[in-house]
């Protein structure tokens, strides 16, 4: 005799059982991708942290040289000192993401009015200490842009998958933010080659 076929919808599985369980697993899988794009952007931020506090411990060096030759600029110094500490002291919070971006912008503009101040020093230009660190400090820089890059595309993932649907329900409920981009302002486009400032 032969077996009857049993239909799938009149098995022991119901079709109301199969797309509770597929729902499920959809939204576990929402989940955990919002989970890794939050993590890539923790990591991201916390590699830039890293090179920050690098570019942070060059300053005080090059500050120290600087110090020596340039009597006129002791206002610009003192700025950057001021700001200097005030980011070495900021912890590496997510939650303090703009306003450590913003800090960071204030320091490389002021950084970079001091390798155009530098000009005006030729004995400055010319100090072998100073070449040094300065060499090293737009070395760090390229550090800095690239890990920029990094936690843009880390942002850029997440943002898209909380503000579009169906993730976006899933961030609203885990209350997982966008994160804000790092942009280059106008002086930043220009970027200043600190290397190009002092004579070889």
């Amino acid at each position: 005799m032969e077996k009857q076929f049993v239909p799938f919808f009149q098995s022991n599985v119901s079709i109301s059982t199969i797309v509770i369980i597929a729902i499920l697993v959809i939204i576990y899988l929402i989940y955990v991708s919002l989970i890794k794009k939050k993590n890539n952007v923790r990591e991201a931020f916390s590699s830039i942290d890293v090179q920050l506090k690098k570019r942070y411990d060059l300053i005080p060096n090059i500050l120290f040289i600087a110090n020596k030759f340039m009597e006129h600029e002791r206002e610009l110094l003192t700025n950057i000192t001021k700001l200097r500490s005030e980011a070495a002291k900021m912890p590496a919070d997510m939650t303090k993401a703009q306003e450590k971006i913003d800090l960071d912008k204030k320091i490389s503009s002021l950084m970079g009015q001091l390798m155009v101040a530098v000009e005006n020093y030729p004995q400055l230009k010319s100090d072998q200490t100073m070449i040094q660190a300065m060499q090293t400090y737009s070395e760090q820089e390229e550090h800095i842009a690239a890990a920029r890059r990094f936690y843009n595309a880390a942002v850029k993932d997440l943002n898209n998958a909380v503000e579009i649907f169906p993730s976006s329900v899933m961030a609203l409920i885990l209350n997982i933010k966008t994160m804000p981009f790092i942009e280059a302002d106008e002086t930043e486009r220009q970027r200043i080659d600190a290397s190009q400032y002092f004579t070889k």
